[in-house]
């Protein structure tokens, strides 16, 4: 487990240290450096990290309230599993948010111009599409998010951003292949131009596939991960 580096100059406030830790572990759990079921004590993680048991605690009660994380009175915190059943569900929010957030972009007069701003992502010769798991990750989040907002309901893009948040450690794991993020590319492309030429039902279509299929291939690399994370640990 990486530690945190010790602030230079003046100290750093308890909150900041908090975030750092919360920032730390929520790592790890990303790349699967901590794996469901993984114990530790609030002792452990602040020797590790370097910093005292105050901000360790409330970094941890923050990743239990977001489902990563629980904690048992005699044997401490532990890595929670993975819950594929809700999961799912929150898939399929998903597709509930971003459709109706698509057939509102569709009936807009003129494309919204937010949307712009997706085309010079996302529309581009195959040369030019990043390879970087990371970056096409990222820009993922923010194309879906951004179709979200562009739409105009604030309240619709706050719970799509809550769904985007509790999928993210295994959403990421679907831009760890070449192969899944030329599928990405292809899928954006084609619903961007469907929403910009304003055709709800094509739109429609290629966005709850494309959601699908996302949710099918990240449930079969969760699974290999998980394997190959355990078999590492066990040497």
């Amino acid at each position: 487990m990486k530690a945190v580096a010790p602030p230079a100059g003046p100290v750093v406030p308890r909150a900041n240290l908090a975030v750092q830790v919360y920032d730390a572990l929520k790592a790890q759990m990303h790349d699967f450096e901590l794996v469901p079921g993984d114990r530790f004590s609030e002792a452990e993680i602040g020797a590790r990290l370097g910093v005292s048991r105050t901000p360790v605690r409330e970094a941890l009660f923050r990743l239990r309230n977001e489902g990563l994380l629980d904690v048992e009175s005699k044997s401490g915190w532990y890595v929670r599993p993975i819950d594929f059943d809700k999961l799912e569900q929150l898939y399929d929010l998903r597709i509930v948010l971003e459709s109706a957030s698509v057939q509102r972009l569709c009936a807009m007069p003129e494309p919204a111009p937010a949307l712009d701003t997706l085309k010079a992502v996302w529309l581009v010769p195959a040369a030019e599409r990043l390879q970087d798991g990371r970056e096409v990750g990222a820009l993922d989040e923010q194309f879906h998010a951004t179709l979200v907002q562009a739409a105009g309901n604030a309240e619709i893009a706050r719970v799509h951003w809550d769904v985007t948040e509790r999928i993210r450690i295994i959403r990421r794991l679907d831009f760890t292949r070449a192969d899944r993020m030329d599928a990405t590319y292809s899928e954006h492309a084609k619903i961007l131009r469907s929403v910009i030429q304003r055709k709800p039902d094509a739109a429609l279509l290629l966005l709850k596939t494309h959601i699908e299929q996302s949710k099918a291939e990240v449930r079969k690399i969760t699974l290999s991960t998980l394997h190959e994370a355990r078999a590492r640990h066990a040497r």
